[in-house]
């Protein structure tokens, strides 16, 4: 578990502001999923997903999420496990295949977090964003995430990462707008 537990350069809470942040958000917590749910909805409702508010900068570190309030889901994801690591709860990266479109190619990845309760396991949650058509929430064991797979090509894939995919690093890193990253949505090819 120590791996989902540490911090990383783009899971950064070891910066003051992260820090801050996190304990701000444990402040009279009674449980431990008092504690996830104040981290996620603080991420899924505070922080800005960049297409749905055409925000810019691109942000990848958890720290640039926090200090300009915006991010695709990658990055909301990289803040949100920071927060949860800061707080000494387990948190990993995960990644959904979905499609562009409505169906079909192409196809890009969709970033959300894995969280290790002590009374369900791990226990993924997505923190992208609410808006019509989108309704996450954090309500174990049942798990309310953003998007359902549809298709043959689209899927949950099953790992969790405590780093984020070099594929998605990559491309936040290499786009300066919100609109150039969505022209050039990462993708892995499924096995």
């Amino acid at each position: 578990m120590q791996r989902y537990l540490t911090a990383s350069t783009y899971i950064d809470f070891d910066t003051p502001d992260v820090l801050a942040t996190a304990r701000r958000l444990a402040e009279g917590a009674t449980s431990e999923a008092d504690v996830v749910r104040a981290c996620f909805e603080f991420v899924r409702d505070a922080i800005r997903h960049s297409v749905d508010f055409k925000a810019n900068p691109v942000t990848c570190k958890a720290s640039d999420v926090l200090r300009h309030g915006t991010g695709y889901c990658y990055a909301k994801s990289h803040l949100l496990a920071a927060l949860l690591r800061a707080n000494g709860i387990p948190a990993g990266l995960c990644y959904q295949r979905l499609s562009v479109g409505d169906s079909g190619a192409p196809y890009c990845l969709h970033g959300l977090n894995a969280v290790y309760l002590k009374d369900v396991g791990w226990y993924r949650i997505d923190a992208r964003g609410n808006k019509p058509g989108v309704d996450a929430r954090f309500e174990p064991p049942v798990e309310k995430l953003a998007f359902a797979t549809r298709t043959r090509e689209e899927r949950m894939l099953p790992e969790i990462w405590a780093e984020p995919l070099p594929v998605v690093v990559e491309t936040l890193e290499c786009y300066d707008t919100w609109d150039q990253v969505l022209a050039n949505l990462p993708d892995v090819e499924l096995l």
